[in-house]
């Protein structure tokens, strides 16, 4: 049997090994990707400002004159808030957003529907929207690009919604 030179097979471990070497990274690839590491913070704004829009609804309800305006105005805008954040984490993740964190308790809805809650006031409103803006304010803080910019516009937003519409020169609270 004749001798190959050495570098026909050297030509073939390398060959075997890069192909070995492409196999392995196909198959890390085949995997679940971990989540994007902003997932966290954008669903936990997403829950805010879904349960603000809902507060605001609900205290506009109860209310009377400017304050249902104001009230609705500021369910709306969250509202828009969570749709924006919706957006947001479909773009990164390429799923739609959950509907409702999995931090979230099932029995403060059933608790809610069984038994008629304490009248909900735009005081209740303000508080919400001082959480929040300071949640949103703290996260824009460690984000960056367009995300970062986000989180600070509805930081913005409900700053101004408790502070502006909300005040008592207004004839809101």
């Amino acid at each position: 049997m004749p001798s190959r030179p050495p570098t026909v097979s050297r030509r073939r471990v390398l060959t075997g090994a890069t192909a070995l070497a492409v196999l392995g990274v196909t198959t890390v690839a085949c995997g679940p990707a971990p989540p994007p590491p902003d997932l966290d913070d954008l669903t936990t704004a997403l829950d805010r400002a879904r349960a603000d829009s809902r507060l605001a609804t609900d205290a506009a309800a109860a209310s009377r004159g400017s304050a249902v305006d104001v009230l609705t105005a500021i369910a709306a805008e969250r509202s828009a808030h969570a749709e924006a954040l919706s957006e947001e984490i479909l773009r990164m993740t390429g799923h739609a957003a959950p509907t409702t964190s999995a931090t979230a308790s099932p029995t403060t809805s059933s608790a809610a529907t069984s038994a008629p809650g304490p009248v909900l006031t735009a005081d209740d409103v303000i508080g919400a929207l001082r959480a929040s803006a300071d949640s949103a304010t703290q996260t824009a803080a460690t984000l960056t690009g367009y995300r970062a910019g986000l989180l600070g516009s509805i930081a913005a937003a409900c700053t101004a919604a408790y502070t502006v519409a909300l005040t008592p020169a207004a004839g809101v609270r």
